[in-house]
C-alpha cells in the first residue's frame, strides 16, 4: 500500500470523523500528524504525531507543518477560525503543502455583509429581504433608532438581527426567541452595533435543510442533505447551541422534502458556485467545502440562511462513515482537480451529541444538578466503543471537546463526544446511535433523545405540507 502524509487541523468531532476516513483508508497506509485544539483521545490514539495548539494558531500550525513538512503530502482543515485566518495561504507558501479549503480571501463566512451582498448579485432570489446598518451612515443614536423602528415597520417586526463579524455583542437574534418587543430586539441591535455594521432581515417561516458540495475549485460535487438539531432541549425546546445532533435520509433529499425541492437546492447551490467561480478566476481558490450552505424551504421558493467556508458540524459526520470512495483518494482528486463524483451508500445516519451540564444552557434550568454533578469525573466510553461489534461497525464514536489527563478521558464545556448510528432507514440508526450514547457513562454528560424522532420527523412533514398550500 502507499504510504500518505495527511496534516489534520481539528476541533472537535468533525475532524475526528475526518481522522477515522483516513484511518480506514483501504487503498493507503495513513500517516496522520494532527494539529489539535485538545489532548482529543481519538486523534491521540490514531496520529503518527499529535500537537495541541488551544487557539489553533496559524503560526503555530505551520510551525508543526514545517517541521514535518518532508512526511506530510496535504493538509486538510476543519475549523473556521484558522481557514478565516488564512491558515491555507501562511502553508502553502511556507511549505509548499497543498491544503484542502478555500483561500482566506473567500472564507465568506467571516462577514455576513458580504454574503448577503454576494447573493444579491449572484441569486437575489434566495436572500431574505434585508437591510445593512453601518455605523458610519448614521450621525447618532436617534437616526439609528429611527432608521431600525423604519425597517421593522416593513418588516412587521419579525426580524432576525446579525452582527456582520463574530463579535462580543449577543450574536445572531431572532424574534420571538431571543426578543419579543422592538425595545428588547434593539437592545441586542446595539450589543452587536457598536463592533460594527449589523444586518437586519426578515425571519423566514420553513423547514430547514443543510447543504454541502465538494470541491475542487472548479468541479461541484453535491453531497446528501441533512437536518440538524440546534435547540438544546427535546422537542425544539431552549436556547440554540452549535448543534446537538443531526441526520440524512437513505436518499439524497430529507423526508420532508419533495424531489423537486431537492432539484432546487441544486439548482440553486449550483448556480451560486458557478457564478462565484467565475467571479473568484482561481481554479484552486474554492477547492474544500466552499458552500455549506443553510437552506430555508418555505413552500413557495427556496432560501438561504448562510452560507460557511467549511465542512459542517455535525453535518458532514453524517457523511464521511458512509462514502463508497476512499477519502484519502477524493482529496487527492480535489487537490488534483480531477474530482467528478463521490459516491456514498444507500444508508440513513443519526448523529446524536453528548454534552455536559454547562451546555446547551442546561445548568441555568436544573443548576442543583450541576453543582451536585460529578463534572470532573473520567468518561467511560469502553461500553460504546464495543458496540461496534455488535453492529458490525455501523455504530461510530467520535469524542469532540474531551481531553486526556493521567490516561484518562474528560469532557470539556462544549460537546463531548458524537455517536453515529447507521441503518437501512432513520429509525434504524436512532436506535443505534441512541444505545451508543446511552453506553457512555461519566461526566454528567446528557443528550436530546428525540434528534431524527418520528414525531420530529412528521412535524416537518406537516409543516412544510402546510407552507405548500400557500401556492
Amino acid at each position: 500500500m502507499e504510504k500518505v502524509g495527511v496534516l489534520v487541523v481539528s476541533y472537535g468531532a468533525r475532524e475526528t470523523a475526518m481522522v477515522d476516513a483516513f484511518a480506514r483508508s483501504p487503498n493507503h497506509k495513513v500517516e496522520l500528524y494532527i494539529a489539535d485544539k485538545q489532548r482529543n483521545p481519538f486523534n491521540m490514539q490514531k496520529a503518527a504525531k499529535h500537537v495541541v495548539i488551544p487557539d489553533l494558531n496559524i503560526e503555530e500550525i505551520c510551525k508543526f507543518a514545517e517541521a514535518n513538512k518532508d512526511k506530510i503530502d496535504f493538509a486538510i482543515v476543519g475549523p473556521e477560525k484558522p481557514i478565516i485566518a488564512g491558515v491555507r495561504d501562511l502553508v502553502e507558501r511556507r511549505t509548499a503543502i497543498p491544503v484542502i479549503c478555500p483561500i482566506r480571501e473567500y472564507a465568506i463566512e467571516v462577514s455576513k455583509v458580504q454574503q448577503r451582498l454576494l447573493f444579491k448579485e449572484i441569486a437575489p432570489e434566495a436572500n431574505p429581504r434585508f437591510k445593512i446598518f453601518d455605523p458610519k451612515e448614521f450621525k447618532g443614536m436617534g437616526d439609528v433608532k429611527t432608521s431600525v423602528y423604519d425597517w421593522l415597520d416593513q418588516l412587521e417586526n419579525k426580524a432576525v438581527v446579525k452582527p456582520d463579524k463574530p463579535a462580543a455583542g449577543k450574536g445572531v437574534g431572532v424574534w420571538g426567541d431571543h426578543f419579543t418587543t422592538r425595545e428588547q430586539l434593539f437592545e441586542h441591535f446595539m450589543s452587536n452595533f457598536q463592533f460594527g455594521s449589523v444586518i437586519i432581515e426578515e425571519k423566514i417561516d420553513g423547514e430547514e435543510s443543510s447543504f454541502q458540495a465538494l470541491c475542487d475549485g472548479k468541479h461541484f460535487i453535491p453531497l446528501p442533505s441533512v437536518r440538524d438539531y440546534k435547540r438544546a432541549f427535546d422537542g425544539d425546546k431552549g436556547p440554540n447551541t452549535g448543534g446537538m445532533g443531526s441526520y440524512k435520509d437513505s436518499s439524497d433529499a430529507l423526508p420532508f422534502l419533495t424531489a423537486a425541492e431537492r432539484d432546487c437546492e441544486l439548482a440553486l447551490a449550483t448556480k451560486i458556485f458557478e457564478k462565484w467561480k467565475t467571479k473568484v478566476g482561481d481554479t484552486t481558490a474554492l477547492r474544500g467545502v466552499p458552500l455549506y450552505l443553510a437552506f430555508m424551504h418555505t413552500g413557495v421558493g427556496l432560501k438561504v440562511l448562510e452560507n460557511n467556508s467549511r465542512p459542517g458540524d455535525p453535518k458532514i459526520i453524517n457523511i464521511l462513515p458512509v462514502l463508497k470512495d476512499d477519502f484519502v483518494d477524493i482529496c487527492f482528486q480535489i487537490l488534483d482537480g480531477t474530482l467528478r463524483r463521490v459516491e456514498l451508500e444507500k444508508v440513513a445516519t443519526v448523529l446524536t451529541y453528548k454534552v455536559p451540564p454547562t451546555y446547551g444552557g442546561y445548568a441555568d434550568v436544573f443548576p442543583n444538578m450541576v453543582e451536585k454533578a460529578a463534572i470532573n469525573t473520567p468518561v467511560d466510553l469502553s461500553k460504546a466503543y464495543a458496540l461496534e461489534g455488535k453492529y458490525d461497525e455501523r455504530i461510530r464514536i467520535y469524542p469532540a471537546a474531551m481531553e486526556i489527563r493521567d490516561g484518562e478521558a474528560y469532557a470539556l464545556r462544549s460537546r463531548a463526544v458524537g455517536v453515529l448510528g447507521v441503518g437501512e432507514n432513520i429509525e434504524e440508526a436512532r436506535q443505534i446511535s441512541l444505545e451508543g450514547a446511552k453506553a457512555i457513562s461519566g461526566g454528567a454528560l446528557w443528550n436530546r433523545m428525540d434528534i431524527a424522532s418520528k414525531q420530529q420527523i412528521a412535524q416537518s412533514v406537516s409543516h412544510m405540507e402546510k407552507l405548500r398550500r400557500r401556492l
